[in-house]
């Protein structure tokens, strides 16, 4: 009969475990950062952005109406 050894087989070094852990935490740092600037930032600018072209537009037109 085959004669069967117990190995103590270990996955990861404790810095590889580390590194692992800060490896997870900066891409899930990165995760919610994106998906905060996505629902909140841009569209904030994009309105920010609509909001003062329609206001030159209306300073321009009240210009031009009145012959300035």
């Amino acid at each position: 009969m085959a004669k069967i050894e117990n190995y103590n087989i270990v996955m990861f070094e404790f810095d590889q475990y580390l590194g692992f852990l800060a490896f997870l935490t900066i891409l899930t740092i990165g995760f919610w950062l994106m998906i905060f600037l996505l629902t909140f930032v841009v569209p904030y600018w994009i309105i920010g952005a609509n909001l003062e072209n329609f206001k030159l537009r209306k300073e321009a037109k009240r210009k031009a109406a009145l012959g300035e």
